[in-house]
């Protein structure tokens, strides 16, 4: 299955958690997501992201110094992000199990 609609659809869901745990500059969200099994998603998709969750008014942002080369730009989740990520997170969950039903028992009917 072409999981890239899907992904489509949850990507923000998936970026605020991420941000939820710890701040995180671009690169690494793309790393942390990628470790926790999102490995097909895109370096573009995700920087697309962080700026619309940021203009949104759901993250912060903050630049760091870097010794090593480029400053880098950290986001991190306030209150507005909070709350649309447990707004997002219930609505996953509903709709996670309206499809496993659907669908039948986790191993397949």
């Amino acid at each position: 299955m072409d999981t890239t609609q899907l992904l489509k659809g949850v990507l923000d869901l998936a970026v605020l958690s991420v941000v939820a745990d710890e701040d995180g500059y671009g690169y690494d969200v793309v790393r942390r997501l990628r470790a926790a099994g999102i490995e097909e998603v895109g370096d573009a998709s995700v920087y697309g992201t962080l700026r619309r969750l940021y203009s949104s008014g759901a993250l912060t942002s903050y630049v760091v110094p870097s010794d090593e080369g480029p400053h880098r730009k950290y986001y991190g989740i306030n209150a507005q992000g909070r709350a649309m990520l447990d707004g997002q997170r219930k609505d996953w969950y509903e709709f996670a199990g309206t499809m496993q039903r659907l669908l039948g028992t986790e191993g397949g009917a």
